[in-house]
């Protein structure tokens, strides 16, 4: 008997899920961190370095913290990056305290419900796990084995922050990580929206090189926050 399911993702269906800290701690930056993912959305219609640009490519954004119980808000659900409305402070504030490995968990599930066939998964913190109540460090883990096992791709960017112990506690190599200085976040950002249309395009394995870490002063992070 033939399949006429309806409901299948077409090859081409590929989605970036954007894990964005909104704790306390990130009040200083959070202007800056809401317009690097719009200058991320943006630039995946209109990448650099030689990627392909396209409009079709899906994007969901979620905020996350702890305040009586863990807090997780999706911003933006699976909109079209040619159709997005840029993200403002208007929609969502900084506070509560940083329930990373509960969060993590939520966007791999979300991602898995939807099952694209390329996913990109950026989480964006400037602290470390606190208050997670759901899910265990190995939970999380499990979570993102489970979604690199696809053959998506985890990176995770330290706002001001330059301790990847947590990042690498959920197995997110060296590679797959990075600081991000303010200022830098933009273009940061704008990098990675190539490299992830690379990725979707053709399956090019992600990471960040010695000119990226350079660009987004991680050094100078590293420096200041005495990481």
């Amino acid at each position: 008997m033939t399949s006429t399911d309806t409901n299948a993702h077409p090859a081409a269906h590929t989605h970036a899920y954007i894990l964005l800290d909104r704790t306390g701690s990130m009040s200083s930056i959070w202007t800056e961190a809401l317009g690097s993912v719009n200058a991320y959305v943006d630039a995946l219609t209109r990448p650099a370095d030689g990627a392909k640009p396209s409009g079709d490519d899906k994007v969901t954004l979620a905020v996350f913290d702890h305040q009586g119980g863990l807090k997780f808000d999706l911003l933006r659900r699976g909109v079209t990056a040619a159709t997005w409305n840029k993200v403002t402070d208007d929609e969502a504030s900084p506070r509560g305290m940083t329930p990373l490995f509960d969060s993590i968990a939520r966007i791999v599930a979300l991602a898995e419900g939807d099952a694209p066939q390329r996913a990109v998964i950026v989480i964006m913190t400037d602290g470390e796990e606190n208050s997670s109540r759901e899910v265990t460090k190995d939970g999380a883990k499990a979570a993102l084995d489970r979604a690199r096992a696809r053959g998506w791709e985890v990176v995770f960017l330290g706002a001001e922050f330059g301790k990847f112990a947590d990042a690498e506690a959920v197995g997110v190599i060296h590679s797959k990580a990075m600081a991000v200085s303010a200022g830098s976040m933009d273009l940061s950002m704008r990098k990675l929206a190539s490299k992830s249309r690379k990725y979707f395009e053709a399956a090019e394995a992600m990471g960040f090189n010695a000119e990226d870490r350079n660009e987004s002063g991680e050094e100078d992070v590293k420096r200041r926050k005495g990481s």
